[in-house]
């Protein structure tokens, strides 16, 4: 076993459980991304797995030293680390927005780009492209964010809204879902529109490939006005 102490830059829901992931955090200073994962077929983290001692849940920000049993990469998400889930994870600290904005990274673009549903724009890579791929997260600062909350499937029969981030990064627009379960939660309780969130840092997502795609995804955002 080995323990990584990583800042927390997501908790966000996936199937039953949550995709956790952040990054490496030694005196003040942020290393490579890491996502802890369960032996589960599908790696998502339960509750039991992913708790503090006193039972609470990570939040976003939190620096975590958490137990691993291996390094597990798998297609583009060479992220992944193997959990060691016979021991609780300890939370040691947590960030402020400042701190955060000295750990956003630059990349010129999430990703590839070109590739769009037909409710999002660049929200997702073909599977035979994404090989080429060889990470799975990134964090951005975007100085203007806006959440839609609608019903994307409402002419299929399907009555679930989604949220969905709005924002431009290095000359491209993007709509993508968001799994935030913070800010779903908040947002879904609130009237179908768009709402302005501001100046944000925003924790951009890979996700598993589904069909013949895989997709990009906010699995988590802080803004400046909330922090």
């Amino acid at each position: 076993m080995v323990t990584k102490r990583i800042v927390c830059l997501a908790n966000s829901r996936k199937l039953s459980g949550r995709c956790v992931a952040g990054r490496e955090f030694q005196d003040g200073r942020a290393g490579a991304w890491i996502r802890p994962v369960s032996a589960r077929p599908n790696e998502e983290v339960s509750e039991y797995e992913r708790q503090y001692e006193d039972g609470s849940d990570p939040r976003v920000l939190d620096v975590i030293d958490v137990p691993l049993l291996e390094h597990r990469p798998k297609h583009y998400q060479q992220e992944n680390w193997l959990l060691d889930p016979d021991y609780y994870w300890k939370r040691v600290d947590h960030l402020a927005w400042l701190a955060l904005v000295r750990l956003v990274e630059r990349p010129d673009s999430l990703w590839i780009n070109g590739h769009s549903t037909y409710h999002g724009s660049n929200d997702q890579i073909p599977i035979t492209v994404a090989e080429g791929v060889e990470s799975s997260l990134v964090l951005i600062r975007v100085d203007s964010l806006h959440l839609q909350v609608f019903n994307p499937g409402a002419a299929f029969g399907n009555p679930k809204r989604r949220v969905q981030a709005r924002f431009a990064y290095s000359g491209q627009n993007y709509h993508l879902y968001v799994t935030d379960p913070v800010i779903e939660r908040s947002y879904l309780a609130q009237g179908d529109g768009v709402y302005n969130i501001g100046e944000s840092c925003l924790a951009i997502s890979l996700g598993e490939p589904f069909k013949d795609n895989c997709y990009k995804l906010v699995a988590a955002i802080i803004s400046r006005q909330t922090e």
